[in-house]
């Protein structure tokens, strides 16, 4: 049985083990060292076994809107499952407790990058559809969900992830 709990400080070594399996690399390891060091993970949720061990981590962290930043809009990433617990559900229930965590923290909106195919089961749309692009290019993989009726009113433009996602190479 999975649970989904707060990522705790305690759990940090873990949580950057998890993103080294599942990505083969340590970009998004470092990457979320980073966000938690800057105090940017606004939301950061580790997936648990019966026994407490970390099977798989999500993180969404603030992001600023060229026209109309608020301060209520987060960008969806890392979010990463050890390889042995791979397509389990664990990475689909951290997403949707990740989402839920939002509206607790008054986001407005949720951006990602990432498949299309995966992130519209969440609700995601493109985020060009409402004026909005990435510096990363991403196109149709660049998505948002908007939290509220209104949630993308008077955004508009280029929406930057926090600075540590340049300092990482991603």
């Amino acid at each position: 049985m999975t649970e989904v709990r707060a990522a705790t400080d305690a759990d940090l070594d873990a949580i950057v083990a998890i993103h080294t399996a599942a990505f083969g690399r340590d970009t998004e390891a470092t990457l979320v060292r980073r966000l938690v060091g800057a105090g940017r993970a606004t939301v950061s949720l580790v997936a648990v076994d019966e026994d407490d061990t970390v099977l798989g981590h999500v993180l969404l962290s603030p992001v600023t809107i060229e026209e109309g930043d608020d301060g209520k809009a987060l960008g969806l990433a890392p979010v990463a499952v050890h390889p042995d617990h791979q397509r389990q559900g664990i990475g689909h229930a951290l997403i949707e407790e990740g989402i839920g965590a939002c509206f607790v923290q008054d986001a407005r909106a949720v951006f990602v990058l990432g498949s299309p195919a995966y992130y519209t089961t969440f609700g995601f749309g493109k985020a060009s559809a409402h004026g909005l692009h990435d510096t990363y290019e991403g196109g149709n993989a660049f998505q948002v969900l908007p939290l509220t009726v209104d949630g993308l009113a008077g955004y508009r433009g280029r929406v930057d992830y926090a600075p540590e996602f340049a300092e990482g190479g991603l």
